[in-house]
C-alpha cells in the first residue's frame, strides 16, 4: 500500500500543477480580452501576472517543448528580436512577444497565448535574464550590448553584466551569441559553454573605459581593445563590416535592410548568427530580415501635414548617439522629444551626453515635457531650435517647412506613434 501510495504522489502533483496553470492561462486571456475591450490597453501586463498570479511556475510551464531563443541588451532588443523571428519564421511558425513586454509577465502572456508554435524568440528586460533562463531554459541567449539606461531604475552597467555572467556560469546551460565589440558583453559572456562571437560594433565607448574583470583602463586600437589583466576582444566568427556581414562559414553577404542605420547591420549579423543554430542559412536569414520596414513604430515613415516623417527612437545616450546618424542630411527639420517618465527614466541630466553638434546646420524644435532640458542643451550645442511643448503642434510647425525626422524617447515615442496615426 505504502509503495502504491509513493508512485501516485507524483502523478498527483503532476495533475494538480497542469490544473493550476489551465486555469492562471484561462484567467489571464479572459483578462487580457477585457483589459483590450474595455480600451484599458492591449492586456499583455495583466494577462500575465493574473497567470503568474495562480501559477507562479506558469512561465516555465509555458515554454515547455519549444526551442527558444532569448535577446536582451540596452538597446536593439526590440529590432533584434525581429530579425531572429523572421529568420526563424523560414523553417515554421514562431512565438514571441511584442509592444515591449518583456518582464516575465509579458513573457508569460505570448506563450501562454501560443500553444502550438514549436519555436519562440523573446526579449527580456535585462536585469531579468537569471530568473528568465532558469524558467524557460533556452536554446540560446543573444547579448548586444550594455550601457547606462534609467540609473534610477536599474543599477551601474558592470553590475548588471555580472548578473549576465553569473546567469551564463552553469555547465547545463544555453549556447551564447554575443557582440565581441561590447567589452562587458564580452566578459559576461566568457564563462558560457558554448559561444559563437560577432563583432556587431560599437559606437559609443563611454561606458566602457574601465574593464569588467580587474578594474584597470581598457586600451584600445581600431576595433580591437584589451585590459592589462589579460581579458581581450575575442576572435569573432561573425563580422559587419559597414553594410557587410562576414558570416561564420566565410561567406560575405551584402545586406540591404528596409530599416535605417549601420548599427542594424550589426544586428541582423547577432541575429543570423542566432538562426544559425537552427541551420537557417545566413542568406535566407538576410533576405527575411530585409522585408522588415519597421519595428513596432520605430523608422516608421509616413505623412503629416503632407510632408514626409520618420519616427526614430532612442532611449539613453548609447542610442541617441546612433539615432543621430541615421538622420539624412537633406532633412533639415528635426523634432526632438523627450519625457521623464518612470519607463524613461526620471533624470534627463544623460542629455549632456548626447552629441547634439551633429545637429548643427539645421532646424530642431525642442518638446515634450522635458522641453526646456532639451531646449538648454541644444542652445549650448550650438543648435539653431524653439521650443514647442504641445508634440502635435511641434510636429505641425516643423512639417511647415518640408520633410521631417522625429527623435523621441519612449514615452515621447509613444505618443507621436499616435499622433502621425491621428494626423
Amino acid at each position: 500500500l505504502l509503495r502504491h501510495t509513493r508512485l501516485r504522489r507524483p502523478v498527483q502533483r503532476q495533475r494538480v500543477t497542469s490544473a493550476r496553470y489551465a486555469l492562471g492561462r484561462a484567467a489571464g486571456s479572459t483578462a487580457a480580452t477585457l483589459s483590450r475591450l474595455t480600451g484599458r490597453g492591449d492586456g499583455t501586463t495583466i494577462g500575465g501576472r493574473i497567470t503568474l498570479a495562480i501559477d507562479p511556475q506558469a512561465l516555465h510551464h509555458a515554454a515547455g517543448g519549444r526551442e527558444l531563443a532569448l535577446v536582451t541588451g540596452t538597446n536593439g532588443k526590440t529590432t533584434t528580436r525581429s530579425f531572429v523571428v523572421a529568420a526563424l519564421e523560414t523553417l515554421g511558425p514562431v512565438v514571441s512577444n511584442a509592444g515591449g513586454a518583456n518582464l516575465p509577465t509579458g513573457l508569460t502572456a505570448a506563450l501562454a497565448g501560443d500553444r502550438t508554435s514549436p519555436r519562440g524568440v523573446l526579449e527580456v528586460d535585462e536585469p531579468f535574464l537569471p530568473h528568465v533562463v532558469d524558467a524557460v531554459r533556452p536554446r540560446v541567449v543573444t547579448l548586444l550590448n550594455l550601457s547606462r539606461d534609467q540609473l534610477d531604475r536599474y543599477a551601474e552597467v558592470r553590475r548588471l553584466a555580472g548578473i549576465w555572467r553569473d546567469a551564463l556560469t552553469k555547465p547545463n546551460g544555453p549556447a551564447v551569441v554575443a557582440n565581441c565589440d561590447d567589452p562587458l558583453v564580452a566578459w559576461a559572456a566568457a564563462p558560457a559553454r558554448s559561444i559563437i562571437w560577432v563583432a556587431a560594433g560599437q559606437r559609443w565607448h563611454d561606458d566602457t573605459s574601465v574593464c569588467p574583470e580587474c578594474g584597470g583602463v581598457l586600451s584600445r586600437s581600431g576595433n580591437d581593445w584589451w585590459s592589462e589583466c589579460g581579458l581581450r576582444r575575442p576572435e569573432p566568427a561573425w563580422r559587419s563590416a559597414g553594410t557587410t556581414v562576414y558570416a561564420g562559414d566565410g561567406t560575405r553577404h551584402e545586406v540591404r535592410l528596409g530599416i535605417p542605420g549601420v548599427v542594424n547591420v550589426g544586428n541582423a549579423a547577432l541575429a543570423a548568427a542566432t538562426a544559425g543554430l537552427w541551420d537557417v542559412s545566413a542568406t535566407d536569414a538576410f533576405e527575411a530580415m530585409s522585408a522588415i520596414t519597421t519595428v513596432e513604430g520605430r523608422y516608421l515613415s509616413t505623412t503629416y501635414a503632407n510632408e514626409p516623417v520618420r519616427l526614430l527612437l532612442a532611449k539613453n545616450p548609447a542610442g541617441w548617439t546612433e539615432a543621430l546618424t541615421m538622420v539624412p542630411e537633406d532633412r533639415r527639420q528635426v523634432v526632438i522629444a523627450v519625457n521623464a517618465r518612470a519607463a524613461d527614466g526620471r533624470d534627463p541630466s544623460w542629455l549632456w551626453d548626447v552629441p547634439f553638434e551633429q545637429l548643427a546646420g539645421r532646424h530642431a524644435i525642442a518638446t515634450g515635457e522635458r522641453s526646456r532640458d532639451v531646449a538648454v542643451r541644444l542652445r549650448y550645442a550650438g543648435v539653431e531650435h524653439e521650443r514647442i511643448d504641445d508634440p502635435a503642434h511641434a510636429l505641425t510647425a516643423a512639417a511647415r517647412s518640408g520633410p521631417v525626422e522625429v527623435l523621441a524617447n519612449y514615452t515621447a515615442f509613444q505618443t507621436y506613434r499616435r499622433v502621425v496615426r491621428d494626423g
